[in-house]
């Protein structure tokens, strides 16, 4: 499952998303809100009921969008079993993906072009973690922090 999700700063953005992953890219996506364009609305009222639900469920993956990315990814790390990166570009979603399994991909509403933020959507959605053994032990070590 695909759940995506933002504040006001990532609004518009998230509506582009939308429309682009379900018909261009064929995806089942989930829009967990918000409904309504709010400048008064808080990223960790998004971001953490999309970051539960990617960690609840297995193989799920989340997209959130803020204004710059990073306080939706701050938020969604705070959760057990969730590994959320900025995707800045194209390169480094492939790479959060590959080498972090990455499953939560952050991106900023007020800096990326509709264009350049679904490109970056495709290249995470299109590629999986390597399973390499040196990712695989820094993973642990990271899970061993959230205990």
């Amino acid at each position: 499952m695909l759940y995506i999700a933002s504040d006001h700063a990532g609004y518009q953005l998230k509506k582009h998303l939308v429309r682009y992953l379900k018909t261009q890219l064929k995806q089942q996506v989930t829009d967990l809100g918000p409904d309504q364009y709010d400048a008064e609305d808080d990223f960790p009222d998004y971001a953490t009921p999309l970051a539960k639900k990617v960690a609840k469920e297995k193989n799920a993956q989340g997209i959130l969008i803020c204004g710059t990315g990073h306080g939706v990814c701050i938020t969604a790390n705070k959760i057990k079993g969730i590994r959320a990166a900025v995707g800045y570009n194209i390169e480094s979603a492939k790479r959060a993906r590959k080498e972090d399994d990455v499953n939560v991909l952050c991106l900023a509403g007020r800096f990326l072009s509709d264009e350049h933020a679904a490109s970056i959507v495709k290249s995470f959605l299109e590629h999986a973690f390597d399973n390499q053994e040196k990712r695989v032990r820094r993973l642990k070590k990271i899970e061993a922090l959230e205990k």
